[in-house]
């Protein structure tokens, strides 16, 4: 199913869905009854009997998976389906791929990540047309989110944060993040090793005079995942092709040296020669 569902708009939600059907060389005997089903599987029985251009967007892409699923192929294969459709059509046409993936293999080709998160059951990342990554949504936010951090946003005027690691020796880091409006200020604490350190900032804080606004657990998104393995995907093809380049100097390099020594060889031994020929003669 394309992205930009390419529908016979005079014709009816059946009548298109009952031609998709033909093409694909389903016989007559079971095409109603396939239709019937395939209409019912994607919500369209209401609207059956309408004119697609006078349907919704969202609409519109019920049909044009209706028009993908008749004849029950192995694999549907969808581009941004949810694209242009408001909050109500998402959340509908989400839990329609859903339910798809039970009967079929669903491949999902999109660029809003959250909703690949939710839907996916496994990811594929391309970058540059090759394959960075292969794993399951949530494989790929934990391989490549930040170990055992801590969000820490506080009020502290007396500015105590700055020997917050001195107080507490399982921090590794405490880096500031940002100033916000309301006067409080956002930190990011690491601990050393696997350890939760938040019931120890709830008992230290306070004491330092440091009042606590929001304490959590950094989360890793799919997003973070895909930024952070196309960026090192892409700084290894930057260095690729550096690497290339100085090996082809090299080569030439070599070849000119090779090609150099050749020469001389070959004067020396004419020189040889013309002095055999004078000595003979």
């Amino acid at each position: 199913m394309p992205e930009g569902t390419p529908l016979y708009t005079e014709l009816t939600v059946k009548e298109f869905v009952s031609y998709m059907a033909e093409l694909k060389g389903v016989k007559s005997k079971p095409r109603k009854e396939m239709v019937e089903r395939v209409l019912s599987e994607v919500g369209l029985e209401n609207v059956q009997n309408k004119i697609i251009r006078n349907l919704s967007r969202g609409y519109k892409q019920r049909v044009s998976m209706a028009g993908a699923l008749v004849g029950d192929p192995a694999v549907i294969i969808l581009d941004e389906p949810t694209v242009g459709l408001d909050p109500k059509q998402i959340t509908e046409i989400r839990d329609l791929i859903k339910e798809l993936g039970k009967k079929h293999t669903v491949i999902l080709s999109s660029h809003i990540l959250s909703e690949v998160s939710q839907i996916c059951e496994r990811v594929v990342i391309i970058n540059h047309g090759k394959i960075v990554a292969i794993d399951t949504p949530e494989n790929l936010e934990n391989k490549t989110k930040e170990k055992d951090t801590i969000l820490l946003t506080v009020e502290d005027p007396k500015e105590n944060m700055k020997q917050l690691q001195e107080v507490v020796k399982e921090i590794s880091e405490v880096r500031f993040i940002k100033d916000n409006e309301d006067g409080t200020k956002q930190y990011a604490i690491s601990s050393s090793g696997e350890l939760d350190l938040r019931k120890k900032l709830f008992e230290v804080l306070p004491k330092q005079e440091i009042v606590i606004f929001e304490l959590k657990k950094s989360e890793s998104t799919l997003e973070d995942a895909f930024i952070k393995l196309i960026d090192t995907t892409s700084s290894k093809q930057v260095e690729e092709p550096s690497k290339e380049k100085e090996a082809q100097k090299a080569q030439k390099k070599e070849q000119k040296a090779k090609e150099k020594e050749e020469k001389a060889k070959a004067k020396q031994a004419k020189k040889e020669e013309n002095k055999k020929k004078g000595g003979d003669k």
